[in-house]
Parts: structure tokens; C-alpha cells; sequence
């Protein structure tokens, strides 16, 4: 005579599927979707001509070429800087290492506007560190009012964001693989090449991502130090908040629908690779 095994009923602490998705939607449809959509019938006011008069300005089209083109070799540098800060953090045991984890989160929790200022007091050629940088060099090098110093301020604002999320994935990445690795005869290189990173190749993906969606979008810290010369210093963001200073409304969501369509598909590009990556990894 067999017996059927009991069945345990589990509690479920939220409710169920229907009612968390209906919150959830609506949710997104309030804080995302209403006001992307919002954005995208305003700029239909203009028609398809002025439309893309607007967008396609040559002072326009320099702004996308410095927001966009800075934006991602500032995620570049995030990636390789931040893969070796969360490696430092989470491999070697120091004296100040919880003060440097907490120094991490600081570009989080500063306002931005501090953040631009605090930069451009620093890298002017008067600062700290901008006069000494003026001296090397028959012309010095020049950060503040430049696009290096846009890239310096992107750079400051998105290096937290790769850190934080390699970090979790290093921490959970055991030592005896490395181990084993090195016990196999494989070169420190190799070891890193084969082992380390593509455990942490959708991670530093995922960081990438986001440093980057945070630096195109990024305004207050960049309108400090960037000194906003049209055609050379001037990111988009500022463009936008500079029609809507003058009232030019559809002008302002016409150029936030093109930098919303490219960084969409930038970003979509990202997530297909991050899924290929994946896979590659099973």
C-alpha cells in the first residue's frame, strides 16, 4: 500500500502573481511609460521636417558627438578602473579598506552640482591640480573648460556603478579556482584571461551599461567644468534645458526622443551581448 507524500503549503509573504504584476505595471506605466510617452507626443507638434531641422543642427550634432563619444570612453575607463578597485577590495585586506569601500559611494550620494564644482575648483588652471598640469609641456594641459574635463566628470560619476557591480560577483568567485589554475601551469595572465574574466564578463557588461546610460544623461556636474562652448563643450543635456529656457518646448522633446532612441539602442545592444555572454559562460 503506497502512501502519497504530504503536501506542505507555503505562505506567501507578498500576493500572487496577478495582483503583484497588475502593481508592478501599473507602476511602470506611471513613472516610465507615461512620461516617455509624454515626450514623444509633444515632439510630434513639429512636423517631420522641422523635426529633424532640430535634431540635426550642426551645433546639435556636435553636442551628440561629445555626449555620446565621452560617455563611452569615460565607461571604458570605469570598466578597467573599476574591475581593478573591486579586485582590490574584495582580494587584499588593508588598513583603510572600509573607509575606501565607503569612498565609493560617494559620487552617489554628492549632488551633482557639488560634484561639477568641486572639479572645476580643482582642475582650474589655478586648482590644485590644474595649475601644476598647466606646466607640463610647452601649452600645459588644460582640464577644466575642456572636453577632458567633461570626461573627468563623467568618469567621477560612473567609476561607482562598475565597482558595485563586479564586487558581488568577485566576492561569490573562489580563490581555488585561481588556485587550480595556477597549479595547472598557467600563467597569472592566463589565469585572468581564462578564469577570471569570463566569470565577470556579464558583470563588467552590466557595469558598462550603466556608468554609461548614467554619463549621457549626466548634467550637473559636466555644465561646471565643460565651460558649454557651443560646437566644443556644449553636451546635449544643456541644449535641452537651454530651449526650454526659451520656451521651445517641442524643440527640447525633440532632441530628448533622438537621445532617447540612440541610447536605447545602445543600451539594447548592450543586453544582447550580455545574453550572448551568458551563454557563452554555460
Amino acid at each position: 500500500m503506497s502512501t502519497a507524500a504530504p503536501v506542505i503549503a507555503t505562505r506567501r509573504i507578498i500576493p500572487g502573481f496577478g495582483l503583484t504584476l497588475g502593481f508592478a505595471l501599473a507602476y511602470l506605466g506611471l513613472v516610465v511609460l507615461l512620461p516617455l510617452s509624454a515626450t514623444f507626443i509633444r515632439s510630434a507638434d513639429l512636423s517631420a521636417a522641422e523635426w529633424w531641422a532640430a535634431v540635426s543642427s550642426p551645433r546639435v550634432v556636435a553636442s551628440y558627438r561629445l555626449t555620446f563619444g565621452v560617455s563611452l570612453l569615460a565607461a571604458l575607463a570605469n570598466v578597467v578602473f573599476g574591475v581593478i578597485a573591486a579586485w582590490v577590495l574584495v582580494r587584499y585586506r588593508f588598513p583603510g579598506r572600509r573607509l575606501v569601500d565607503a569612498l565609493v559611494d560617494l559620487p552617489f550620494a554628492l549632488p551633482t552640482a557639488v560634484a561639477g564644482i568641486a572639479l572645476t575648483a580643482l582642475y582650474a588652471p589655478n586648482g590644485w591640480l590644474g595649475a601644476p598640469l598647466a606646466k607640463i609641456g610647452p601649452e600645459g594641459i588644460k582640464v577644466a573648460y575642456t572636453a577632458l574635463g567633461v570626461w573627468v566628470a563623467l568618469t567621477f560619476i560612473g567609476l561607482p556603478f562598475v565597482i558595485r557591480t563586479v564586487q558581488p560577483v568577485l566576492e561569490e568567485l573562489e580563490p581555488e579556482l585561481e588556485e587550480a589554475a595556477a597549479s595547472l601551469g598557467a600563467t597569472r595572465l592566463q589565469t585572468l584571461w581564462r578564469v577570471v574574466l569570463p566569470a565577470l564578463r556579464p558583470s563588467i557588461l552590466t557595469g558598462f551599461a550603466l556608468a554609461f546610460a548614467r554619463a549621457v544623461g549626466e548634467y550637473g556636474s559636466v555644465v561646471f567644468i565643460a565651460g558649454n562652448m557651443p560646437m566644443k563643450t556644449e553636451i546635449t543635456p544643456l541644449l535641452i534645458v537651454t530651449k526650454l529656457e526659451q520656451y521651445d518646448y517641442a524643440g527640447a522633446t525633440a532632441l530628448a526622443v533622438a537621445m532617447l532612441v540612440v541610447s536605447f539602442a545602445l543600451l539594447l545592444l548592450i543586453n544582447v551581448l550580455q545574453l550572448w555572454s551568458r551563454r557563452q559562460g554555460q
